[in-house]
């Protein structure tokens, strides 16, 4: 993807990976066919299924794969750090999120990449009109959606996706908030990220992208991701109105003077 300025013309998606060697052939071909200009990091955690050697194998077939080989599974928000210091180190203009398990869909990752040329931060939403989710429990998205809900009473955010995990970042996205202060996992790593892009005073579009359960593997999402997303949404949402209030106080006493 080339905007008109050429600004953000090298895109590195960034693809982290655990016990996912069913996913990734598939999900790194549909995306080098989906966008052959961009590049792929694959940032294995040490999967013991070998989804590492397979990701070394396709990254000998074609020199826009790349494999960054972890220690251990030390969680996803740890490995999308890595990639992402790993693309700026590396003149990356754009970089992306995306999962091993085809939730989300290559094909639509231009979506998102349009977006950017008006936008800091862009997500692609499963509950913006146009966005869907297929094969998901009901269980799952009662979770999901009463969390975006909970946020945007919490923190006063007008994105309809906060926990989504399909991101595109301008660099200079990254390079302004604080990366390495950024100590969360799973759902709340993403909402990290937001709050962070917000909190910065940039952009954040949302665009909708069709959201499909995963066919292989077992999904990553437990209930103490669950619970580490509502406690800290429910701290920064009380930091976030302190702070509110003190703003106002202060102009009160500004007036009163």
């Amino acid at each position: 993807m080339t905007t008109g300025d050429g600004t953000l013309s090298r895109v590195l998606v960034i693809i982290p990976t655990y016990n996912e060697a069913e996913n990734i052939e598939a999900i790194v071909s549909r995306l080098r066919r989906a966008d052959p200009g961009v590049d792929v990091l694959v940032a294995d955690d040490n999967s013991p299924d070998g989804t590492g050697g397979i990701a070394d194998s396709l990254a000998e077939a074609d020199p826009q794969i790349h494999v960054m080989h972890r220690r251990g599974k030390e969680g996803l928000g740890a490995a999308y750090l890595a990639g992402f210091h790993q693309g700026l180190d590396e003149g990356y203009d754009v970089l992306v999120e995306m999962d091993a398990d085809g939730s989300h869909q290559p094909e639509q990752l231009p979506l998102l990449l349009d977006a950017l040329e008006h936008a800091d931060m862009v997500k692609g939403s499963r509950y913006v009109p146009g966005g869907r989710v297929v094969n998901w429990p009901k269980s799952r998205e009662l979770i999901s959606r009463g969390g975006g809900v909970w946020t945007r009473l919490m923190l006063g955010i007008r994105v309809k996706d906060p926990t989504g995990g399909f991101n595109a970042f301008r660099a200079t996205t990254l390079r302004t908030i604080d990366l390495d202060e950024v100590a969360s996992a799973g759902y709340c790593f993403q909402l990290d990220l937001t709050w962070r892009v917000l909190k910065a005073g940039m952009r954040v579009a949302e665009v909708p992208i069709e959201f499909v359960e995963r066919e292989y593997g077992n999904s990553k999402m437990s209930r103490a991701i669950v619970v580490e997303a509502l406690i800290r949404t429910t701290l920064w949402g009380v930091d976030h109105r302190a702070s509110q209030l003190r703003q106002l106080a202060r102009k009160a006493r500004r007036r009163i003077r």
